[in-house]
C-alpha cells in the first residue's frame, strides 16, 4: 500500500514517514503542494496525508483535487494546526476523509491511516 505524505515541516515528515514505513507501508514524502500534486498523479496512491498550511498548494486544493473525478477513491486525511471550524468544515466539504489536528500521536495515526484503507478496500470491493 502507498501512502503519499505532504508536510513542509521536514522533523514531522520524516517522523511520519519512518512509522508508516514501520507498519509496513510504502511511503511517497512530499514538502510542498506543488510535488504532492505531481506525486499523486505519478504514483496513484492508496491514501493521502496531507498538511493545510503549504507553499504552492494547499491541503485544501490537495484534497479538492483528489476528489473532484468521481472515479477517484483515495482517502485523504488532513493534518493541521488549525482548529478553526470552518477550515475543518472546508475540509471535509472538499471530500476529506478525516482531519487530525497538531499535535498528534503516530499511533493514532497509524490507527486512522489502516481504517480508512479498510474501509475503502471494503467500499471497492
Amino acid at each position: 500500500m502507498k501512502i503519499l505524505v505532504a508536510e513542509d515541516e521536514p522533523m514531522l515528515l520524516k517522523t511520519i514517514e519512518l512509522k508508516l514505513k514501520k507498519e509496513g507501508y510504502e511511503v511517497i514524502a512530499t514538502t510542498d503542494g506543488r510535488e504532492a500534486i505531481s506525486g499523486i498523479k505519478e504514483n496513484d496512491p492508496d491514501l493521502v496525508i496531507t498538511d493545510i498550511m503549504m507553499p504552492y498548494a494547499s491541503g485544501l486544493e490537495i484534497v479538492s483535487l483528489i476528489k473532484q473525478p468521481a472515479n477517484r477513491k483515495i482517502p485523504v486525511i488532513i493534518l493541521s494546526a488549525m482548529e478553526q471550524e470552518k477550515v475543518v468544515m472546508e475540509a471535509f466539504e472538499l471530500g476529506a476523509d478525516d482531519y487530525i489536528t497538531k499535535p498528534f500521536s503516530l499511533n493514532e495515526l497509524a490507527i486512522r491511516v489502516k481504517r480508512l484503507l479498510t474501509q475503502y478496500r471494503t467500499i471497492q470491493g
